[in-house]
């Protein structure tokens, strides 16, 4: 018996085993997912699966969801062979995971999110004969994994077109099968009075929000700002990065040290910073800048623009697509070009203001409860 989709209710589980801001930008797809969902949709149930890091930070708003918990760590073995039966416990229709590691032992419908083909783009390298083995091991995993995802999904969402065009490059499968959703952009929106007492209150640096991942690109961006400090006497203007100090901020402070050296207090590492004092900082910066060389869509820098804040953009991937003509672009191989689009963007006033302007309108056209809306149509096409 065919249904109409006004009169299926069906059972949909969700992987939120990356959730919140602090698993970075998939976490808070995910979480902003949910959280729509929850607003949109009082007729189908939801099954959320968390890790126990994450369940207490959970608490669902509408009595269709229910949480589980599910502590398998990604990218597993545990993951693989026990997390579909798990899944097979609670009477899925149809599953989301909006990350490419599907378990390749999941057999029912499902479908996928795949926000980018990075690791394709940017595999991990290590020194060493035995490290070089272990992650050319992963990175045949990650093969597997994402092409049979891709497969045998019943659809699968891409948060852009170049995302979507990245994949027919790589991937035999039909482009009906892939459906363009994008991203929401940040739900802090300013007044306009909020706004212009911000854009005064600007203190002078230049802000990065994010993790320091090899193809993030933060050393033409540490060059770049260096070679304006040289060029320009700015005796005034800092550097800050916000992110995780992990692995990879650690690596990059090692890296950076001698260039860093020259300037021992214009860098600054800031840690991680929680999502509520984000906005503040934002606002505060003289300009944004996102160097990264492969994004499938590009949160940041709309996060930044919601803010009120001038970005400064690499011209690469996605980025151009997303944040159309409301960021001045530069050539993130080339540390010169950034450093002359920084100094153009801090002695031009004019521009910053267009900018920021331009850059409060694109980041009010994507929201994320437009996205939970197309993304449940989608769950209902892929059942029918």
């Amino acid at each position: 018996m065919r249904y109409a989709i006004s009169d299926m209710r069906m059972i949909i589980g969700i992987d939120a085993r990356f959730f919140g801001p602090r698993a970075k930008g998939l976490g808070r797809y995910t979480q902003k997912l949910i959280e729509n969902l929850e607003k949109i949709d009082g007729k189908n149930v939801y099954i959320v699966f968390l890790r126990e890091k994450d369940f207490e930070s959970y608490f669902p708003q509408n009595k269709n969801f229910k949480k589980v918990l599910a502590d398998f760590p990604c990218y597993g073995f545990f993951e693989q062979i026990f997390f579909p039966f798990l899944i097979g416990r609670h009477g899925i229709d149809l599953m989301h995971f909006p990350h490419f590691n599907a378990p390749i032992f999941y057999r029912k419908k499902f479908v996928v999110t795949i926000h980018d083909l990075i690791l394709r783009h940017f595999p991990p390298k290590k020194a060493g004969v035995l490290e070089g083995l272990k992650y050319f091991i992963k990175d045949l995993a990650y093969r597997a994994v994402i092409r049979r995802a891709i497969k045998k999904s019943g659809r699968v969402v891409a948060v852009s077109e170049f995302v979507k065009k990245d994949i027919l490059a790589h991937y035999k499968i039909t482009p009906k099968k892939i459906r363009v959703i994008y991203e929401g952009s940040p739900d802090f929106q300013d007044s306009d009075k909020q706004k212009e007492s911000n854009v005064a209150a600007r203190n002078s640096f230049i802000l990065y929000v994010g993790n320091a991942y090899p193809h993030k690109n933060l050393d033409v961006l540490i060059d770049g700002f260096l070679l304006y400090l040289d060029n320009s006497g700015d005796k005034i203007t800092k550097l800050v990065l916000a992110g995780e100090n992990d692995y990879f901020y650690e690596r990059l402070k090692r890296q950076k040290s001698g260039p860093i050296s020259k300037y021992p207090d214009r860098i600054v590492f800031s840690g991680f910073i929680e999502e509520n004092n984000l906005p503040a900082l934002y606002q505060k910066a003289s300009a944004y800048v996102f160097p990264s060389l492969c994004e499938g869509f590009g949160l940041p820098p709309l996060e930044a623009m919601a803010c009120g804040a001038p970005v400064i953009s690499s011209d690469e991937t996605a980025l151009p697509e997303i944040l159309g003509d409301a960021a001045l672009y530069f050539n993130p191989r080339d540390p010169e070009d950034l450093a002359q689009k920084i100094k153009i963007i801090l002695e031009d006033k004019n521009l910053r203001d267009k900018l920021i302007n331009k850059g409060y309108d694109q980041a009010k056209s994507y929201t994320w409860k437009k996205m939970a809306e197309e993304i449940k149509e989608l769950y209902f096409e892929t059942v029918l």
